[in-house]
């Protein structure tokens, strides 16, 4: 037994002169201490790292069966599942895999808001964890359309022709991401290879840096307190304990049961009632034929229906009046001697609006739409900047805080399930009402709230 260790520890020292692996291992578990108070909610970032694992390893075994190629790719991945050995196991994988991915980055993102994780001096971490969000929808967007089946073609095609919208370079941007007139086996090629190559790369890349960033700044906690604030005599959080091994078994339990359920939707509803995998997508892509109703993947749901919301264009009515409103609020923050640099932005902003009144600049209802869709996702990079409230916490918020966040976390939940559904009538006019919702939530109710609303005291130190 002794020689095996000092084996070991003779093999690690050899490595620890060429690569900072020890350093490693202590910075980023042994010696990294985490608030001891983190609850369920903490699952979510290391279950977040499983599925991306398993996504890359079924995701590189399914890319050896798959061609390619718009006369090849359906029977390929029919092929796939039903002639490769476990071959239907490991297609299930990867599609369970990109909804579970999904759901876990989403509760992730729901631990943030509600306990402030992208506050100060977070505010790195929670931009790296957006880009890897944006990056992750790429991703997704890319694979749906390898299967080449009816939904994969027709969805892509409405997506990729949101870009048409852009003013002047539309059809030319539209045409190099199809790579032709047409989405057609250019596009396909390529998407192929941004999907199994460079994309995935870029969200490792991107993971990497996240729990860099992380792990320089510390973890937050429900209580939303500084552990680094209150260290013994030998440098260590007081209320702290080593990632290792406490926190590394934790993770393992909540991975235990994640896998349990994973495995139970793989085995027994991997269509999980076509939310997982639609059923038009198991017929071959007919470019002459489109299917009934065109709904994207559930993951995009939410975003897809604020894009349908706008079923108007803009005139220079709209600017003139959004420009004045801009101009009043400009001036009263200068009476009452606010800060100059964000006055003198809503100052410059009324002046654009102005301009684009006087030059008769007009939106349609599809720019519209893909303003508030790509505006709902930039204006979550800058949510640290948008709720100025120091106080981190949902359990030390005021109640308008409390009320107003349910309200949007149903909202936005509503908006997923609505992205499936015809927007005709009462369904139109709901996410018309959850959409205003989406962007008075994040650009008045937050930046008012440290005004209006009356947060606890927070305690120094964490609690239960």
């Amino acid at each position: 037994m002794q020689k095996n260790e000092t084996t070991q520890n003779n093999v690690v020292g050899w490595i620890d002169k060429r690569f900072p692996l020890t350093k490693m291992w202590n910075e980023h578990l042994a010696e990294y201490y985490a608030p001891k108070n983190f609850n369920f909610f903490y699952y979510f970032g290391s279950l977040a790292l499983l599925v991306l694992v398993n996504q890359i390893v079924s995701g590189i075994w399914l890319a050896m069966f798959y061609k390619p190629d718009t006369a090849l790719a359906f029977a390929s991945v029919e092929g796939i599942m039903r002639d490769v050995p476990f071959g239907y196991l490991i297609r299930y994988m990867h599609s369970t895999g990109a909804s579970a991915f999904f759901v876990v980055v989403y509760l992730h993102m729901f631990r943030a808001l509600i306990y402030g994780s992208y506050k100060k001096p977070r505010e790195l971490v929670w931009i790296f964890g957006m880009l890897i969000f944006l990056c992750l929808m790429a991703e997704a967007f890319m694979g749906y359309l390898l299967p080449w089946g009816q939904m994969s073609y027709w969805g892509a095609n409405v997506i990729i022709s949101l870009f048409s919208a852009i003013p002047f370079l539309g059809e030319f941007v539209v045409q190099f991401i199809q790579g032709d007139y047409y989405i057609s086996d250019a596009t396909l090629n390529r998407f192929f290879s941004l999907h199994v190559i460079l994309l995935p790369l870029v969200l490792v890349m991107l993971v990497a840096a996240h729990i860099i960033a992380l792990h320089e700044v510390g973890s937050n906690n429900p209580d939303g307190v500084e552990i680094k604030a209150n260290k013994d005599e030998n440098g260590i959080p007081r209320d702290g304990i080593p990632f290792h091994p406490y926190y590394t078994v934790k993770d393992l339990f909540g991975v235990g049961v994640f896998l349990i359920i994973f495995c139970a939707i793989m085995f027994y509803a991997p269509e999980m009632g076509g939310y997982f995998l639609e059923h038009p997508n198991f017929e071959p892509a007919n470019p002459v034929a489109t299917p009934d109703h065109i709904a994207p993947v559930w993951y995009f749901g939410s975003f897809y229906s604020i894009l349908r919301a706008a079923t108007f264009g803009l005139d220079w009515v709209f600017f003139a009046g959004l420009g004045a409103a801009l101009l009043l609020f400009g001036v009263y923050r200068l009476t009452q001697k606010q800060s100059i640099k964000a006055t003198g932005v809503v100052l410059g902003l009324a002046v654009l609006m102005f301009i684009a009144a006087a030059t008769g600049v007009e939106v349609s209802a599809k720019q519209l739409g893909v303003i508030l869709m790509f505006g709902a996702i930039i204006l979550l990079f800058v949510l640290p900047w948008l709720d100025t409230e120091p106080t981190k916490s949902i359990r030390y918020r005021g109640p308008i805080f409390k009320v107003t966040t349910a309200l949007f976390v149903i909202g936005f939940l509503l908006l997923t399930w609505l992205g499936g559904k015809e927007a005709t009538g009462p369904a139109l006019l709901t996410a018309q009402i959850l959409t205003l919702y989406y962007f008075v939530y994040l650009l008045v109710i937050l930046p008012i709230l440290p005004k209006i609303d009356r947060c606890k005291p927070v305690p120094e130190r964490v609690t239960k």
